[in-house]
């Protein structure tokens, strides 16, 4: 049987673990989201230079 104490720690390190994996996630999605932008920028340029010749 876990003492009080030790079963507050479990809970800490389990939600620290959950905050680091939520934050992992959304840096990831943000990084994604940043990939698409700069291919979409990328294409328009090129339609902008085709458009000029």
């Amino acid at each position: 049987m876990t003492s009080h104490v030790e079963q507050q720690v479990q809970a800490r390190i389990a939600a620290a673990k959950a905050k680091a994996q939520q934050k992992k996630r959304r840096r990831e999605e943000l990084a994604a989201a940043r990939q698409r932008g700069l291919q979409a920028r990328h294409a328009a340029k090129m339609r902008r230079w085709k458009d000029q010749r």
